[in-house]
This record gives structure tokens, C-alpha cells and sequence, in this order.
């Protein structure tokens, strides 16, 4: 990561979101910046473009992946669980242990990709706690909590909401607007999920409205930071608005494009 330059007293951070395995692409998305921060989703399951790639064809293979895919993006999500049920079931062995060393793997490649200095949250099909185990000294893992950078104040707040999807780090709507407002007010507004507004939330490849935090847009327009930034939703309708004083930023689909987003100020 490049430091700033003498006389510079301007900051910049780049931020990514739904890494989702890509870590050639991480180990550069902090340069030319004084931090990176991350939004989390650094797992890959399941790539819904290249159904080759994930957890989940590499123990099942591609035409299994193209099914399940199928199912869960007309909806059918009780068809797509029994569906998985059925293949879990002839793995044999503990379906958690089998996943669980499939994202450790994932998980060691990824941290070590992180430059120094990196803020990281989870995203909702992380797995919490093994994080702790491949943060390096530099990478600060903050949820539900502040930090100061570059004289700003950035509040950040992980995982996601309850869905059919069932994914591994969802919480009720109560724990997520307990951590939202343990934030408080804040320069910065760093989540994994959008604030619940059609245009941020509708994704338009998957034809589908994701889940938005209702709890997150009361605090933008109660606490109005400057920014709000966040990910989830891989092609949303809206990358950006303004919501009063705030500017809303869906920062990317990182594994997609493999670009950080840029703030300076």
C-alpha cells in the first residue's frame, strides 16, 4: 500500500465488498491508499455467473450447481433445500466439518491477501468465528463498533438478515438494529447490506429484491453521516443516491469487476 506523500494531508480508502474468493484481485485493491476496508462476503459458495466456481461445485459438480441455481432464482427455495438435502446426504461424514475446511482454506488465502492497514465487517455468508484465527495484526475486524481514520469517523455493522436462504451469518432484526445504533452517529456508515429502498435493494441479473435493514434507513436520516456504504446487492438498480444529507453507495461486487471503490477527503 502506498503511503501518502509528504506534504499530502488528504486521505483516501479504497472499499470493497462481496469479495466472494477473489483474492488476486484484493491483494491490489489497496493500493495507492492509506486503508482498505471491506464489507464483507469474503466466501464463495456459489458463483451465480460462473456456476464452475465455489464450495458447492467443487463437492457436487457443475450441472448440480446449475440446478440449484435454477431453483433458488425462481424461488423455489423448498425445492432447492431438499434438493441440497439429498445431495448432502451422500457425502457422508459432518456437513460442517466438510464445509468448514472447505472455507478455512478460502478464508487463509484471503486474510493473507490483506494489506496493512485493512477494517473489515462481516458479510452474511461469512463465518464469524473463525475470522479471528487469519486476522493479521494489521486488519481490524469491527462489528457493531467505530473507528477513527483520517480524522473521520467510520461506524461499521456486519452480516445480514433472516432469509429463506438461510445463509451462515443472518441475525434478527433486533440484534441488527441493536449494533446499528451502538454505532450512533458517525462520519462514515460501513454495512454489508443496503438500507431498505427498492432501487438499492432489487437486483436486476437475479430478478429478485434482496433484504434491506429498515433499521439502517431510520439511522441515515436520523443520524445523517456523510456516507453510507455498502454491498450485498451484486447488480442493484441503483448504485447510488442521496438520501437527505447522506450519500448512499452500493460499492460493488468486488469478485465481478475486481476494482475497489474510492473515498478522499
Amino acid at each position: 500500500m502506498a503511503p501518502t506523500p509528504p506534504g499530502n494531508d488528504r486521505t483516501r480508502v479504497h472499499v470493497v465488498s462481496d469479495v466472494h474468493g477473489n483474492a488476486r484481485d484484493l491483494a491490489r485493491a489497496g493500493d495507492g491508499a492509506d486503508a482498505l476496508i471491506c464489507l464483507g462476503d469474503l466466501v464463495l459458495f456459489l458463483d451465480y455467473a460462473d456456476h464452475s466456481r465455489g464450495i458447492f461445485p467443487d463437492l457436487f459438480g457443475v450441472d448440480n450447481a446449475h440446478r440449484i441455481v435454477e431453483l433458488r432464482t425462481a424461488r423455489r427455495f423448498e425445492e432447492a433445500r431438499e434438493f441440497g438435502a439429498r445431495l448432502w446426504a451422500g457425502v457422508g461424514g459432518d456437513r460442517a466439518a466438510v464445509i468448514e475446511q472447505a472455507v478455512r482454506k478460502q478464508y487463509a488465502e484471503l486474510f493473507a491477501a490483506f494489506p496493512n492497514p485493512t477494517y473489515a465487517t462481516y458479510g452474511n455468508v461469512d463465518m464469524p468465528p473463525l475470522w479471528s484465527q487469519y486476522a493479521g495484526p494489521g486488519t481490524t475486524v469491527l462489528d457493531g463498533q467505530r473507528v477513527e481514520i483520517g480524522g473521520w469517523v467510520f461506524g461499521f455493522v456486519g452480516g445480514g438478515l433472516r432469509t429463506p436462504m438461510s445463509t451462515p451469518y443472518e441475525v434478527s432484526d433486533e440484534e441488527y438494529a441493536a449494533k446499528i445504533e451502538a454505532v450512533g452517529e458517525v462520519d462514515v456508515l460501513c454495512t454489508h447490506i443496503p438500507p431498505e429502498v427498492p432501487e438499492l435493494v432489487y437486483d436486476t441479473v437475479a430478478r429478485r429484491f434482496e433484504r434491506g435493514s429498515r433499521a439502517l434507513l431510520d439511522a441515515i436520516r436520523r443520524t445523517r453521516p456523510r456516507y453510507a456504504l455498502f454491498g450485498h446487492v451484486h447488480q442493484p438498480l441503483a448504485r447510488r443516491m442521496r438520501i437527505g444529507a447522506t450519500e448512499c453507495v452500493n460499492v460493488g461486487h468486488f469478485a465481478g469487476t475486481g476494482k475497489p471503490w474510492a473515498l478522499e477527503w
